[in-house]
């Protein structure tokens, strides 16, 4: 919520009018899907799996230090495509139209402690309707930083680049603690409720499962290898959660990235939910193996805008999406990786601080912002 609302020069018409543009792009992706967008999952599922396969056959070996290097090495990468190329947009039903019961948005598990109904609820239900909202969306912030000069400062939040580290490291775990809403349901009486009980009691056994494999069935087959290979998958994992940490990052918290008040999505049209995820996120730019590895959450803006969409799309709607933001004369937030991962880190530790203007001078306490369709 800055001072100044990057999308005050619209009307109400022209709003409407963009989300129309949009509705038109979207349709011409969805008439034009066929089997070359189906042969690309499944081209990208054998290879990720042929990967895992390879790389789990080579840490057997990895009691010797060149093994555990490639095995390594290639377990990060294959985690990497598991849930992000793969998991990520299976779940959100992007090749539902397929109609394969083998990768169906209701069939597919992940390689994640998080299971794959609940991630659907927290993310595709909450997260993507309610982008950036401040007390509605458990992505902004992860629930345990201050994600806005308006929130109100606690001497809590000077530990928040801390807090973001620890998360970054175990981010699946992060994952599963706020798909559980784990915050608010930690006092005795919600803990007592049955839906929670049996929610957590999920989390649990997805865990263990996790666990089992990666941390005893997997290093027990290596015999001899046993303790590298454990270092190995640890340190898969680890790579992995930072990875995926850093793409979340730098598509929703860098700085030019507007967040929102719950009044403003108040009796919200589908133009002004549009224009809310044009301006609640940001893109990554680089080569193609870069926006493979992200999952194509490079093009951030893009997947908030039609998360439903065939991943390997996103590319081209891109350059649809981007002429649009120019004849609206609208903010396109994006930049390479290391420029985006350092917006974002810094937004992290400037707002770990308390405000050092008048809470008067923050956007949205004026009488004029009625109109705050967007309060950015």
């Amino acid at each position: 919520m800055t001072a100044i609302d990057p999308t005050a020069h619209l009307t109400a018409e022209q709003i409407e009018e963009l989300g129309r543009e949009l509705d038109a792009i979207r349709d011409e992706v969805i008439a034009g899907r066929g089997e070359k967008d189906a042969a690309y999952i499944r081209k990208v599922i054998s290879a990720q799996r042929k990967l895992e396969l390879a790389s789990r056959g080579v840490l057997l070996f990895s009691i010797f230090p060149p093994a555990w290097l490639i095995g390594t090495a290639g377990l990060s990468v294959a985690k990497i495509m598991d849930n992000m190329e793969i998991g990520h947009n299976i779940l959100h039903g992007q090749w539902d139209w397929m109609r394969d019961p083998k990768i169906h948005s209701t069939t597919w598990e992940w390689d994640h402690v998080s299971p794959s109904d609940q991630w659907k609820h927290s993310h595709n239900e909450l997260h993507h309707t309610y982008t950036n909202v401040i007390g509605k969306d458990n992505d902004l912030g992860y629930g345990i930083m201050r994600v806005d000069e308006d929130q109100k400062w606690h001497p809590f939040h000077l530990g928040q680049p801390l807090w973001n580290f620890i998360n970054a490291c175990f981010f699946e775990y992060g994952i599963a603690a706020y798909d559980l809403e784990l915050g608010k349901n930690l006092n005795k009486r919600r803990r007592k409720n049955p839906e929670f009980r049996a929610r957590a009691k999920a989390v649990g056994r997805k865990i263990r499962k996790q666990v089992l494999k990666d941390y005893v069935i997997h290093p027990l087959l290596s015999g001899p290898s046993f303790l590298p290979t454990l270092a190995a998958t640890f340190t898969a994992n680890l790579v992995r959660n930072i990875w995926s940490h850093s793409v979340i990052m730098c598509g929703h918290f860098p700085e030019g990235v507007q967040v929102f008040e719950r009044r403003s999505i108040k009796g919200e049209t589908r133009g002004q939910w549009y224009l809310r995820q044009m301006m609640g996120s940001a893109n990554i730019s680089g080569s193609k193996a870069m926006h493979f590895m992200t999952g194509n959450l490079s093009h951030q803006i893009e997947h908030h805008l039609f998360p439903d969409l065939p991943s390997n799309r996103y590319a081209e709607v891109a350059v649809k999406v981007r002429a649009l933001f120019e004849k609206y004369e609208l903010d396109y937030v994006t930049g390479p990786l290391p420029k985006q991962v350092f917006s974002a880190w810094h937004k992290v530790f400037r707002l770990s601080l308390p405000n050092k203007k008048p809470k008067a001078n923050v956007k949205g306490k004026t009488p004029d912002r009625e109109r705050e369709l967007v309060a950015a």
